[in-house]
């Protein structure tokens, strides 16, 4: 009976510091020593304010399987990446994220099962706000604002039918920004 009791204690011990491990390698978006920006390279500073208050952490159905990964960081390095191809050179792009909440939601009233997956549905749609600052090379401000970017219509869109990227759908989103705002400069 001891046996078992030490057996089931140290299996318990393993599973704590298995689960601990996937934490750590996965990461935390909400850690406060977490950066809040892309270290600066090229034209295009990339910044975000506190994830704990963006929307897809406030509303979520499973706050603990939400801040997980980071995918704040990811998606403000595809910002970047694809801002660096829309802008003339001599320009510069400050962008700061105040807010996502991404595709999909938790449902975990649907069952053990369901509350550490995101169910996608058309009523879960992506959202981003940002502000930005496009300026020259001498500083002159060319254009600044604050936009909300939303797709209502996310789950038709063919770009996205057959991707198994977890932020194909804030990343569409991005696309649509920098297509609507940033012309590509002439070659």
């Amino acid at each position: 009976m001891a046996m078992n009791t030490a057996y089931r204690a140290a299996a318990l011990f393993l599973g704590l510091l298995a689960a601990t491990s996937v934490v750590a390698k996965t990461g935390d978006v909400t850690d406060p020593k977490a950066p809040r920006n892309l270290p600066a390279e090229g034209a295009v500073a990339v910044s975000w304010t506190d994830p704990a208050q963006f929307s897809d952490l406030r509303q979520s159905g499973n706050r603990w399987e939400a801040k997980r990964g980071d995918w704040v960081q990811q998606l403000a390095q595809y910002l970047r990446k694809r801002a660096v191809q829309r802008l003339p050179s001599g320009e510069r792009l400050d962008v700061t994220i105040t807010d996502i909440r991404r595709a999909g939601q938790y449902e975990p009233w649907r069952g053990a099962n369901f509350g550490s997956t995101r169910i996608v549905r058309d009523i879960y749609p992506p959202r981003i706000e940002l502000n930005f600052t496009l300026s020259g090379a001498n500083g002159t401000v060319f254009s600044q604002g604050a936009r909300k970017l939303t797709d209502l219509d996310f789950m038709r869109n063919a770009s996205a039918v057959g991707s198994s990227d977890p932020l194909r759908y804030e990343k569409r989103l991005i696309d649509e920004w920098l297509a609507k705002e940033f012309k590509r400069p002439k070659a």
